[in-house]
């Protein structure tokens, strides 16, 4: 842009020097072009009174110039000779001519000086002072000066008007090339400046895009990478802070990771042990329920219920929380092998409809013909179905229904189950899936542990399925989960 600038400034004075020097050419050309006509004047009056037959024919003088006799022509001419020296003058052209003029000029004057002093020796003669043979030679002598002068006066007019004309063809020919000089300049600098704003975004872009990935890597769990900003502004400064961060959140998820193996082996280790004293309160309660060593009264049956009724609880709660340390520790390999899911189907019906017969809850199932032999670890997908019945018959007032269905939808299996049910908030649709968590449906009944779904899902993972649900407060919830079909 200062370079523009500068060039449009070199411009102007060029082109305000041209101008000027035209206005100065114009004036010279008018001047000149004032003093032509004084010569080229003088000169015609002259030709007019010459003649070789002149004094022969006219001895007292004829009439010439319409009219005029010859002595009253000399005199205008004595007259307008006179004014051609002023004329060549300073005072009277209102500039200093140059160098070159003044050549011309300074002869302009001489010679009609010259030509000023025969005139006077003619109009003497014509007044009959002279010899007429001598002023007849001086008239001849007055036309050759009066051609001179005035061709000297063209000359000058003549030279000035083609620098005129050389001025202006001059000044076209420099707008031309100005105007091309700045359009060649105007697109160098969109070009320049488009560059330039390339790389400015470049080099703020790149390094954020950069950065956006490195972070997006990070949020996914990814601490491998890290962000090569080489900037030295505020971009490499969040470049090295986010490298920082990436190395911190590494050192730390590792730490987590390994503080979760250690969580998850106490866990399974304190749940194996845990189960074998249950197990022993479990046996030894049933043997006193049975009454194999003895009758007890009613207070002690009742108590013996809910011995039973407790260790049972405590016990699902430590096989959850078992099943579910395994599986967060790695420790859970799937005995795949080819299984009737159907029979699965109606073995986790028949699970629950004791429950659900109590609650006055209908439990049906409804598969396709073609759903029947799946691949995948039997056990672990019958503890799925037992779960999602389980809680589906739970929370399904009297009178409702729960509904098992599973069908082929796009190469896969999918197992519905859906009940009549509180439904569930939007809130809640997510959050139940992960472990200890429960909607309030769940916490209003003070029973479950919250484990259930968070294990289904993670066992649905390992079969390589997915788990969801569709729900709407007070329209009940529909659990889905799939199982691949492998091909052939």
């Amino acid at each position: 842009m200062i370079a523009v600038g500068l060039l449009g400034l070199l411009v102007l004075r060029s082109s305000n020097e041209r101008v000027v020097s035209l206005g100065a050419l114009q004036e010279r050309a008018s001047a000149y072009g004032k003093l032509q006509s004084r010569t080229s004047f003088v000169r015609e009056l002259l030709a007019e009174n010459v003649a070789d037959d002149f004094y022969k024919i006219n001895p007292g003088g004829r009439p010439t110039h319409q009219g005029a006799p010859a002595i009253r022509v000399d005199e205008a001419v004595a007259d307008l000779v006179a004014r051609i020296r002023p004329a060549t003058l300073q005072d009277d052209l209102g500039f200093v001519p140059p160098a070159e003029d003044e050549a011309f000029l300074r002869e302009i004057r001489q010679k009609s000086s010259r030509l000023s002093a025969v005139i006077r020796k003619i109009i003497r003669v014509e007044n009959g002072r002279g010899d007429r043979e001598v002023s007849a030679a001086q008239r001849t002598t007055s036309e050759q000066l009066a051609i001179d002068v005035n061709l000297l006066a063209r000359e000058l007019a003549n030279r000035t008007t083609a620098s005129t004309d050389d001025l202006i063809a001059q000044n076209a020919s420099s707008y031309v090339s100005s105007r091309n000089l700045f359009i060649g300049a105007a697109v160098g600098a969109i070009v320049l400046a488009l560059l330039l704003g390339f790389l400015l975004s470049r080099s703020l872009i790149v390094p954020i895009q950069r950065i956006d990935a490195r972070l997006a890597g990070i949020a996914s769990g990814d601490f491998s990478g890290r962000v090569d900003v080489t900037n030295r502004d505020e971009l490499g400064a969040l470049g090295a802070n986010v490298n920082r961060m990436n190395d911190e959140l590494r050192r730390l998820y590792k730490e987590l990771e390994e503080t979760s193996r250690h969580k998850s082996e106490f866990l399974a280790s304190m749940s194996h042990e845990l189960r074998t004293p249950l197990n022993a309160i479990i046996g030894f309660s049933q043997v006193l329920r049975e009454r194999m060593f003895g009758d007890i009264n009613a207070k002690q049956e009742e108590y013996l219920d809910d011995i039973l009724s407790s260790a049972s609880h405590l016990l699902s709660l430590i096989n959850d929380v078992l099943d579910l340390s395994k599986v967060e520790a790695g420790q859970v390999e799937l005995e795949v092998a080819p299984f009737s899911l159907r029979e699965a189907l109606e073995s986790g019906v028949v699970m629950v409809r004791e429950r659900a017969t109590q609650g006055g809850v209908h439990v049906g199932l409804a598969a396709d013909p073609d759903v029947d032999v799946v691949e995948g670890d039997e056990r672990r997908i019958r503890q799925v179905i037992f779960n999602l019945l389980a809680n589906a018959v739970k929370f399904t007032p009297s009178g409702g229904a729960v509904d098992v269905t599973a069908a082929r939808v796009n190469g896969e299996v999918r197992i519905s189950v859906a009940d009549t049910g509180p439904g569930l908030a939007p809130d809640d649709q997510e959050r139940i899936f992960e472990e200890f968590q429960q909607a309030e449906a769940g916490l209003a009944q003070r029973d479950g542990t919250g484990l259930g779904l968070a294990l289904s899902k993670r066992l649905v993972e390992l079969h390589g399925g997915r788990i969801w649900v569709d729900s709407e407060l007070t329209k009940g919830s529909t659990f889905v989960f799939t199982l691949p079909v492998s091909p052939g």
